[in-house]
């Protein structure tokens, strides 16, 4: 699948002649921020190339241009307070930065170079592949397994499929690419058609039309691509259990839905994950049946879109869009002892909400409470033009005024339809971190009753509940056992 969807790409490059998009957000602030934003990423790269993308937008980035290194563009940034970011993710390449408007011209410059003349310098090149190999296996698969479990649950559920690979690559691809390989790629999709210039703040009259004339130096053309399908959902439950020295045990699960922001059952969608399961949010449903009532670990929460690094931030970054997503649930960790009642009480609570739906009192409250929250995701001004970007991508009305009317009509009978329709508590991937793979593996198999243990026990009505969780069946068709060394390590 990932070769038929590049095949379409590579036909399409540089026949349809289409200059740079522009989004345009001006006001009175003394800032100026920007979104340079391409129409590719992790999906892109080809097999036996993983990490190309996330590789060739580092080396724009995080390195030299051709008249400056990388330490002399550092040290002309460092007195404006400003930066040059990148953000890759499967079908977006994001080039972020804000300076006051004193500096624009300053800044400008060293942006402009920084994409437009690229030094591809190889000292450059062993630095950032050095940290990507470094990312990959210390900072994410050793020294982070909330982040693992979900990043792996991805990789999992997107198997053989263009998202089925971390976007910063495997080591093993990351071995195999050169720099000729990040130009080639640079070459095929870095195309005008593929680049939308957005601008917020205090820029002077003309300076948006000026950005864009500089970036018609890119090549012309645009990248046309195969719809991208959606993963097969597996049958029954699919486990993998990673096995790792960890003192928790971490839970992640879910599978593929077909409903993105550009559908029309999102903005009911995402007010179910709302109650259920907001991100960092005392209020919604899983977080008080577990984390409130059985004080079992620290958050539990469920999503409709991807959401990396959770658990550092408390609202997502703009600028992830994708043409697919997933229904996911995040259980951070909870004491080894009590793994298997995690698992099951994810799946216990899910199924109630598949077959019980919401009452009419939550989809008021959560209503109340997204109509405030909304605000808060575009509460900067360089997530207001994210959000903006993203809105093209989806072919959506401006984000806050697009869901809040959505939800406004929303009725109890629409809401509880949307969760019978696409959720559902079986034939989804699970991922478990955890030290005793095998343990896991066969209480899993037994099917043997599990309890939960207390330092202070509940009260009587949830000890009940409880052996009812503890005896929820679970229709498992596969459990495999992944070393941790073996993650993102690819094929050599």
């Amino acid at each position: 699948m990932r070769r038929s969807l590049l095949a379409g790409c590579l036909l399409a490059a540089n026949v349809v002649a289409a200059p740079p998009e522009l989004l345009k957000q001006p006001n009175d602030s003394p800032l100026v921020t920007f979104r340079i934003l391409f129409r590719t990423g992790a999906a892109f790269d080809t097999e036996g190339k993983e990490g190309a993308a996330a590789l060739t937008a580092a080396m724009l980035s995080k390195a030299g241009t051709k008249d400056k290194s990388y330490d002399e563009i550092v040290e002309a940034l460092f007195p404006m307070a400003a930066s040059v970011n990148a953000q890759v993710d499967k079908e977006m390449t994001v080039f972020v930065g804000t300076t006051h408007a004193e500096n624009l011209e300053k800044y400008y410059e060293l942006l402009r170079s920084m994409l437009l003349e690229p030094g591809w310098r190889e000292d450059d090149f062993r630095r950032l592949k050095d940290e990507a190999r470094n990312y990959l296996r210390i900072q994410l698969r050793s020294n982070n397994e909330e982040e693992l479990a979900k990043e792996y649950l991805f990789l999992k559920v997107f198997a053989d499929h263009p998202y089925g690979h971390h976007t910063a690559g495997t080591v093993a691809a990351l071995d195999r690419l050169s720099i000729d390989d990040l130009k080639s790629f640079h070459e095929r999709f870095y195309l005008q058609g593929n680049l939308v210039i957005g601008l917020a703040g205090g820029y002077p009259e003309g300076f948006p039309e000026r950005v864009r004339d500089d970036f018609m130096k890119l090549p012309e053309g645009a990248t046309g691509t195969d719809p991208i399908a959606l993963p097969p959902s597996p049958k029954k439950l699919r486990i993998r259990i990673i096995e790792k020295d960890t003192r928790g045990t971490h839970v992640a699960l879910g599978f593929p839905i077909p409903v993105n922001r550009s559908h029309n059952d999102w903005p009911a969608l995402k007010l179910v994950q709302s109650y259920f399961g907001q991100h960092r949010s005392s209020k919604s449903y899983l977080f008080q049946r577990i984390r409130e009532i059985r004080g079992m670990n620290y958050g539990d929460y469920a999503y409709i879109e991807y959401f990396p690094r959770g658990m550092f931030q408390f609202k997502p970054d703009p600028n992830l869009a994708r043409s697919r997503q997933i229904f996911h649930i995040w259980i951070r960790p909870v004491e080894p002892q009590n793994g298997m009642f995690a698992l099951r009480i994810a799946l216990y609570e899910l199924n109630k909400l598949v077959h019980n739906g919401i009452t009419e009192e939550d989809l008021e409250a959560t209503r109340r409470f997204l109509g405030k929250f909304v605000n808060l995701l575009t509460q900067t001004q360089s997530e207001e033009l994210g959000y903006a970007l993203d809105s093209r991508f989806y072919g959506i009305a401006p984000f806050r005024g697009y869901v809040k009317n959505a939800w406004a009509g929303l009725t109890l009978d629409d809401v509880n339809a949307v969760i019978r329709k696409y959720l559902r508590s079986t034939d989804l991937d699970i991922v478990i971190i955890t030290r005793d793979a095998a343990a896991m593996r066969n209480a899993i198999r037994t099917g043997r009753p599990s309890t939960i243990e207390y330092v202070s026990p509940p009260p009587q009505e949830i000890l009940d509940e409880d052996k009812v969780i503890g005896r929820y069946p679970l229709d498992v068709g596969s459990i495999e056992i992944v070393p941790a060394e073996s993650i993102f390590e690819g094929e050599s």
